[in-house]
């Protein structure tokens, strides 16, 4: 065992499945179980279901599945070991002294704890003699004192080793900062700071730990700004500036910017719910993670072309994560920051408000990519609007913008919309073929969708599915399994499962699938979790035990059986090739 029974027992009965992912998915009660859109997918559908009495959780989209500690490692990227930790410190218990090997975790804390100090000493360096000219530009920025301190943000003065220096006073070796990304080495083995005479803003994530930096430069040297490479606790795809601050806003949307400064501008004016992607395109990953915290997205990126076509990029990724997409056109200011200090905070308030929805954006955007004065130029801008609001669920939506698009062309509402229906039906015919493409034979459909666990033979699998579910709801029925071994089983994973929990019911421990995440890989407890989340009645559980015994040991004997056989035949026929080679021989 990875850690202490006893402690992973306490632990997980101290975890309420159900409030741990309320704290990143909104969730919906229905009947006796909950749901909602899963975080480890885009989706606009509910498939992500929740069953409390169980403490699993399963999403029937993309198949991640488990219990709070498996939750917690996929969400989080954690290790087994970090995922533990995490959930330890929110329920107020101490870490156990064995279990495991410390060595990632540690390793986790030390990282952390370097960008900590790294922090302090870049805000500490700010209002030194060093970092005059870095506090001048935010100054002249129009920053306060108080966004400054609020922000943590600091300064990397104009040395090659200011940084390794003041940490190694602090004990730290220039190992630790290559590992947390604040150092970097040259061919000829020289390790220097990565950051040299750059203003620096902290990356924090929405546990609070500072997880990596972005430094923008005072000279001419380039890039322009610098970020964190990816270290075992900062990936520039899953974490998004700002969020810490922004998910505790009530605004009930996010306003994503193109960088730091529009976004700290942003808060500084009251509009507390900006982030900014860091130093990369909108990922996948990114708006998952922006739709646990908020329905609705405004994207106010520049006016110019980079600014366009990064929010034309961002649209369907928001709208696939679920969230409501509107974009807001600046007019009269490069971006949203000098657009506050030329218009106020009002004037950008308002515009908020009259903020753009994402279709009658793309369509705009499409519209200026044709002259419509040219018959031919007009029917392609009409053919590619028909494409793009084919992709609109809802009839009415595809109705409506179907006719503003007719609107901007000169041309009928009707002849639009049999164009609209003409791509929709394509786009739904291709879509079928995909999926009939798709569909497995009935046979097939019984087997785990993981490949590397399908099952050899499936009639005693489902019956040892059986077993693993009624084990799970009652850890008493381990004396009712008749002698049943892990080895009759015939599926390896299904037996190891059952190995487990069977030790754990001899142990007096519990036999919630939770407490076997430190044993499965993610694929496989995602397929465990599947098979726990089957219907299983209890009515008269010792009587299906013993049915779904039978038919296990059944298959086991036609299994041994056709080994057997095979044994034979594979006998027969060297003795058969012994007599022919003697009957050859002179």
């Amino acid at each position: 065992m990875p850690w202490p029974p006893q402690f992973l027992d306490e632990l997980l009965a101290r975890t309420d499945l159900v409030d741990l992912v309320s704290e990143s998915v909104r969730l919906t009660k229905k009947g006796n179980s909950y749901w909602g859109c899963c975080p480890f997918h885009s989706e606009k559908t509910p498939s992500f279901h929740v069953v409390p009495d169980r403490q699993i959780y399963k999403c029937f989209g993309c198949g991640k599945g488990g219990g709070a500690i498996n939750f917690v490692m996929e969400l989080e990227n954690l290790s087994f070991r970090d995922a533990v930790a995490v959930l330890a410190k929110r329920a107020g218990m101490p870490m156990p002294e064995s279990g495991g090997s410390p060595g990632g975790r540690e390793r986790r804390e030390r990282l952390l704890t370097i960008n900590k100090q790294a922090a302090r000493a870049f805000h500490k360096w700010l209002y030194q003699p060093q970092g005059a000219h870095g506090l001048d530009y935010l100054r002249r920025r129009g920053l306060s004192q108080g966004t400054l301190t609020r922000f943590g943000l600091g300064f990397a003065p104009d040395s090659w080793d200011a940084l390794i220096r003041e940490l190694g006073e602090q004990g730290y070796e220039k190992r630790d900062l290559l590992d947390a990304g604040l150092a970097v080495s040259n061919k000829d083995g020289r390790i220097y700071d990565r950051f040299r005479n750059r203003v620096m803003f902290p990356i924090i994530d929405v546990r609070g730990d500072v997880i990596g930096f972005g430094g923008r430069v005072m000279d001419d040297s380039t890039p322009k700004y610098l970020n964190s490479p990816d270290t075992p606790v900062y990936n520039k795809s899953r974490n998004i500036f700002a969020l810490n601050v922004a998910k505790k806003s009530k605004a009930g949307r996010v306003i994503l910017t193109e960088g730091y400064m529009d976004t700290i501008a942003l808060h500084q004016a009251g509009f507390d719910s900006a982030v900014a992607s860091l130093g990369t395109a909108l990922t996948p990953e990114h708006a998952q993670l922006l739709s646990r915290y908020f329905p609705q997205a405004i994207i106010a990126y520049d006016g110019d072309g980079a600014g366009v076509s990064a929010a034309q990029r961002a649209i369907p990724l928001l709208e696939k994560a679920g969230l409501k997409v509107r974009v807001l056109r600046i007019q009269g200011a490069k971006d949203p920051d000098e657009f506050i200090k030329t218009y106020g905070r009002e004037a950008f308030a308002r515009l908020l408000d009259q903020s753009e929805n994402q279709v009658d954006y793309r369509l705009d955007q499409l519209r200026q990519k044709f002259d419509l004065n040219d018959d031919a130029q007009k029917v392609a801008f009409l053919q590619e609007a028909a494409r793009l609001l084919s992709t609109l669920p809802s009839p009415v939506e595809r109705e409506i913008y179907g006719g503003h698009a007719a609107q901007t062309a000169g041309i009928t509402p009707e002849a639009m919309a049999q164009e609209v229906k003409k791509a929709f039906q394509q786009r739904v015919r291709k879509e079928a073929k995909k999926k009939e493409r798709q569909d497995l034979t009935p046979a097939m459909q019984l087997q785990p969708k993981q490949r590397g666990l399908r099952y050899e033979n499936i009639r005693s699998a489902r019956a040892e599915e059986g077993v693993i579910r009624l084990l799970l709801l009652d850890s008493g029925l381990y004396r009712d399994m008749q002698g049943l071994e892990e080895k009759e089983f015939s599926s390896p994973l299904l037996g190891r499962a059952y190995g487990l929990l069977m030790q754990r019911a001899r142990e007096g421990h519990s036999t919630h699938l939770a407490s076997l995440a430190g044993d499965f890989t993610g694929e496989e407890m995602d397929h465990l979790a599947y098979v726990a989340g089957q219907p299983q009645s209890i009515a008269n559980s010792r009587q299906s035990l013993a049915d779904y015994i039978s038919v296990i040991r059944t298959e086991a004997i036609k299994r041994g059986a056709a080994d057997d056989r095979e044994l034979l035949l594979a006998a027969q026929k060297k003795n058969l090739e012994k007599k022919a080679y003697m009957e050859e021989k002179p």
